[in-house]
């Protein structure tokens, strides 16, 4: 159905021919919600970190804020030059086919962790929910094989018609799951009494670490970053309108809220099932030790769409990534050979993550906040080439994200500790904008494109 009547050249397979309405634009960028992250990552946080896994709260609600201003923007200007990627904006915005190079190189390094995120849940969900009969490498590998081909044949149709179905499952499973699992310990406020019983300093903030400017810093980092996701940047194309983004503002604050009742499920499993070394499977290990096996059955059912939808978005943008604006520009293919690059990629990404998830033991959180720390170095040069004609150039665009990725690979690798627990990509991300501004004001000052900044 979702390649039906459609001629599914570039611009179809990967942002649906700039003809999705309010519904399915909602859907798609609320798959940033309703991952495998949120599903597992974020009740598996609740679980084993306590107080400060509340950012999660707090982002999304302030990326929809800055969503309302940003996204048209951005729409009106993708739609005006056809753009189909993230690596399109910045190539044509500067005038720098080099400075797109560039950021899909950057793009498809951010976007192999979020897809392992994905790969590694629906691993553990398979096994769980299937009490064993599959084991999580036949479950990963089964995934990516379907993912893959799924996209293959019909690209982002594909994932907005699963996404439909996907958030309706998801948000009957979270609703029934976060109300029934502290009910089964004696209610939201036995429960919390319990746990601050237990562990008196677990459902606040650290004096050290993960504490008050580890939480800020945090929260500033991935709100910024939260359209710096290739995929979330390029289904802002997908809109027919820039009226979508005002009325998804409007809304998507709300439905963020249900990410509660995944917190509750996560506090509710300290108290069933206690001791977890594997934190990730506090929602899953709960839920089967609670519920009979249909229904464990249905909760499987549900998770394995929160890495169906996002996965697939992942796939395809890293796939358009490398062959629209690598491949294309380097090798100076046709059309065609772009689109049959685009769908061998989709291929070679998708065993790339499935291997880095079969010899990774990295958290669902830990995975999801190493792509931030890349993705977020992008928004500098964004923000200012939206709303300003001269505050940047190419050389400062270039400059700000060569220093803020190697900034976040140096803290990556050396595992070095910043003062008062600043997070790491938030520190880069302020000292990129120092950068993108000094070597924007010290190079010729040339406009941003041909054309004036974007406007309402």
């Amino acid at each position: 159905m979702a390649q039906r009547n459609k001629k599914m050249d570039l611009e179809q397979w990967t942002v649906g021919g700039r003809g999705f309405g309010v519904l399915f634009v909602f859907l798609l960028l609320a798959g940033e919600i309703y991952t495998t992250f949120t599903f597992l990552g974020g009740s598996g946080y609740s679980y084993g970190m306590g107080g400060p896994a509340s950012y999660i709260l707090a982002y999304g609600a302030l990326a929809y804020i800055l969503s309302y201003f940003i996204l048209p923007r951005l729409w009106r200007y993708s739609k005006e030059h056809k753009l189909l990627s993230q690596s399109d904006y910045f190539a044509t915005r500067f005038n720098s086919p080099g400075l797109g190079i560039l950021v899909a190189v950057v793009g498809v390094i951010a976007i192999i962790p979020y897809l392992q995120l994905q790969i590694t849940g629906l691993g553990l969900i398979m096994e769980v929910t299937s009490y064993g009969a599959v084991g999580k490498v036949l479950a990963m590998t089964i995934g990516v094989v379907v993912v893959a081909l799924y996209v293959t044949i019909s690209g982002i149709h594909g994932s907005a018609w699963t996404a439909v179905l996907k958030d309706i499952v998801v948000l009957a499973v979270v609703l029934v799951v976060g109300i029934a699992l502290p009910m089964h310990v004696g209610g939201l406020q036995v429960m919390f009494e319990k746990i601050n019983t237990m562990r008196p300093d677990f459902l606040i903030l650290k004096n050290h670490g993960m504490g008050l400017m580890w939480f800020i810093s945090t929260v500033a980092l991935t709100s910024l970053g939260f359209y710096m996701w290739p995929h979330s940047f390029s289904a802002v194309f997908t809109a027919k309108n820039e009226r979508v983004f005002r009325r998804n503002a409007t809304f998507l604050p709300l439905y963020q809220l249900i990410l509660l009742f995944v917190f509750f499920a996560g506090f509710a499993a300290i108290l069933i099932v206690p001791g977890l070394k594997n934190t990730n499977l506090a929602l899953l290990a709960a839920v089967q030790k609670v519920f009979p096996a249909w229904f464990v059955g249905v909760v499987g059912g549900a998770g394995i769409l929160t890495a169906l939808v996002p996965g697939s978005l992942l796939i395809m943008t890293g796939a358009t990534l490398i062959a629209e604006n690598i491949y294309r520009p380097l090798a100076k293919a046709s059309e065609k050979q772009v689109q049959t690059m685009a769908r061998i990629m989709v291929w070679v990404i998708a065993a790339v993550s499935l291997y880095f998830s079969i010899n990774s033991n990295a958290t669902i959180v830990a995975l999801l906040l190493m792509g931030y720390n890349f993705v977020t170095q992008f928004f500098p040069s964004v923000i200012l080439s939206l709303f300003t004609e001269h505050g940047v150039n190419k050389y400062g665009a270039m400059s700000g994200i060569l220093v803020g990725v190697s900034i976040v690979v140096y803290f990556t690798m050396t595992k070095v500790s910043i003062l008062w627990g600043i997070n790491t990509g938030f520190l880069a991300l302020l000292i990129n904008f120092i950068v993108v501004w000094v070597v924007s004001a010290l190079t010729p000052n040339s406009p941003v494109s041909a054309d004036q900044p974007a406007h309402f």
